[in-house]
C-alpha cells in the first residue's frame, strides 16, 4: 500500500518546526528515522495533512558529556550508537543495548528520539533508558523542559508532550563504577519486538536500586529500592491487563535481568 497523500514541509530550524506544527494542530506529524512511521502511513494506519521531517536538523544531533551524564541528540541513530561513534555511559551499557534493535537497516535510520516519542511500550530505549534514570530534554517555544521518562510516556503511543514540544536530546546519567546493570528481553526471533523485557540498575554508590519492566501494553513498570523483587512485579502487573500468561513472562523476564545483574 502507500500512503495517503500529505504536504511535505521541510524546515532548517527546530522554530520553523514547531512552527508548522502549531499552524496545522492535530494534522501534522514530525519524522525522523521513519523506521516506526514509515510503515504505519503506508498501512494507512496514520493519516497526516502534514509531515515534517527533522533528522537533518543540526540541534537534534548535538552530542555532550560530562562527569554526570551524557547528553544524546534526538535525531542520532541506533548504530551511531551501537558503533560508538558517541559517547556511552560506561561499559557500553548504550551500545549493547543499540546493536540489539531489530536489524541493521533499521538502526542506520531509526533514532533514538524517535523511538522514545513513537511510544511503542516494546521499543528497547523506552525501557533501558527509563532504568537508568534518563530525562527527555525537549523545545518549545515558550522553553524547553526536562520530562524524566518514567513519566514521559503516558500510554500506548502517547507521551507527555504538549502539541508544539519537540524532544530535542537525551541526558543520561552515569551510573558509577560499582554499578550493576542488566537488560533482558524475549523475542520471537532476534530482530522482533519483545514479548517481556526487563532492564535493573543497582547502583549502591549513588543510592539507586531501580527495575523496569517493558512490553505491558503502556507506560513501563518501574519498580525502586526494596520493591525490585519478582513477588513485588506479580502485584505491579496485575494493574496492567495482561493476561497471566504475559504477566508471568514479564516476571520471568524481571528474575533473568536480577540475576544476570548479580552475576
Amino acid at each position: 500500500m502507500k500512503p495517503a497523500p500529505f504536504e511535505l514541509v521541510r524546515p532548517v530550524s527546530l522554530a520553523e518546526a514547531a512552527a508548522a506544527l502549531a499552524q496545522h494542530p492535530g494534522a501534522a506529524r514530525l519524522l525522523a528515522g521513519g523506521q516506526s512511521l514509515g510503515p504505519m502511513l503506508n498501512l494507512r494506519l496514520v493519516r497526516p495533512a502534514v509531515l515534517v521531517p527533522i533528522a537533518h536538523l543540526p540541534e537534534l544531533g548535538a552530542v555532550a558529556e560530562n562527569a554526570d551524564a551524557v547528553t544524546i541528540g534526538a535525531a542520532v541513530t541506533h548504530s551511531a550508537i551501537a558503533d560508538g561513534r558517541t559517547p556511552d555511559v560506561g561499559n557500553s551499557i548504550l551500545a549493547r543495548v543499540a546493536e540489539d534493535i531489530a536489524y541493521r537497516a533499521v538502526r542506520n535510520l531509526g533514532t533514538i528520539g524517535g523511538s522514545l516519542c513513537h511510544a511503542d511500550p516494546a521499543a528497547d530505549w523506552l525501557t533501558t533508558l527509563t532504568a537508568l534514570g534518563a530525562s527527555a530534554i525537549t523545545w518549545s517555544e515558550m522553553g524547553g523542559r526536562a520530562i524524566p521518562l518514567a513519566h514521559f510516556v503516558i500510554g500506548a503511543f502517547r507521551t507527555a508532550l504538549a502539541p508544539d514540544e519537540i524532544v530535542q536530546a537525551v541526558r543520561i546519567p552515569r551510573p558509577s563504577a560499582q554499578a550493576r546493570w542488566s537488560y533482558y528481553k524475549a523475542c520471537r526471533k532476534p530482530g522482533e519486538f519483545a514479548h517481556a523485557m526487563a532492564a535493573v540498575l543497582d547502583d549502591p554508590t549513588r543510592g539507586v536500586r531501580r527495575a523496569v519492566i517493558g512490553a505491558v501494553g503502556g507506560p513501563p513498570v518501574v519498580l525502586e529500592g526494596e520493591r525490585v523483587t519478582p513477588s513485588a512485579a506479580e502485584a505491579a502487573l496485575r494493574d496492567t491487563g495482561l493476561d497471566p500468561v504475559t504477566r508471568h513472562m514479564q516476571v520471568v523476564a524481571l528474575k533473568r535481568a536480577l540475576a544476570e545483574a548479580r552475576a
